[in-house]
Protein backbone atom coordinates (compact mmCIF):
# COMPACT_ATOMS: atom_id res chain seq x y z
CA UNK A 1 0.00 0.00 0.00
CA UNK A 2 1.38 2.89 -1.20
CA UNK A 3 1.11 6.28 1.46
CA UNK A 4 -2.02 8.54 1.00
CA UNK A 5 0.43 11.62 1.14
CA UNK A 6 3.22 10.07 -1.44
CA UNK A 7 -0.33 9.36 -3.84
CA UNK A 8 -1.25 13.26 -3.48
CA UNK A 9 1.96 14.67 -5.42
CA UNK A 10 2.53 12.03 -7.61
CA UNK A 11 1.40 12.59 -10.73
CA UNK A 12 1.66 10.79 -14.18
CA UNK A 13 5.00 11.62 -15.87
CA UNK A 14 3.19 11.11 -19.71
CA UNK A 15 0.13 13.69 -19.23
CA UNK A 16 0.34 14.75 -15.40
CA UNK A 17 -2.96 13.23 -14.69
CA UNK A 18 -3.74 11.93 -11.14
CA UNK A 19 -2.66 9.05 -9.86
CA UNK A 20 -4.72 5.85 -7.68
CA UNK A 21 -3.78 3.04 -6.00
CA UNK A 22 -5.11 -0.50 -7.76
CA UNK A 23 -4.50 -3.36 -6.39
CA UNK A 24 -0.60 -3.92 -7.24
CA UNK A 25 -0.07 -1.23 -9.38
CA UNK A 26 -0.49 2.92 -9.64
CA UNK A 27 -3.72 3.87 -12.24
CA UNK A 28 -3.65 7.03 -14.11
CA UNK A 29 -6.73 8.64 -13.90
CA UNK A 30 -6.51 10.81 -17.67
CA UNK A 31 -4.23 8.21 -19.96
CA UNK A 32 -5.48 4.89 -17.85
CA UNK A 33 -1.51 4.11 -17.93
CA UNK A 34 -0.60 1.89 -14.92
CA UNK A 35 2.80 1.66 -13.37
CA UNK A 36 3.87 -1.17 -11.39
CA UNK A 37 4.91 -1.27 -7.54
CA UNK A 38 8.05 -3.66 -6.93
CA UNK A 39 8.87 -3.93 -3.61
CA UNK A 40 6.62 -1.05 -2.45
CA UNK A 41 8.75 1.71 -4.73
CA UNK A 42 6.39 3.21 -7.59
CA UNK A 43 8.38 2.40 -10.78
CA UNK A 44 6.99 5.94 -12.66
CA UNK A 45 8.80 5.44 -15.93
CA UNK A 46 6.71 5.53 -19.39
CA UNK A 47 8.41 2.51 -21.09
CA UNK A 48 7.25 0.36 -17.69
CA UNK A 49 3.57 1.57 -18.32
CA UNK A 50 0.92 -0.51 -19.51
CA UNK A 51 -1.98 0.77 -21.22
Amino acid sequence: MIDKKLLDILACPVCKGDIVEDKEELLCTKCKRRYPVRDGIPIMLEEEARI
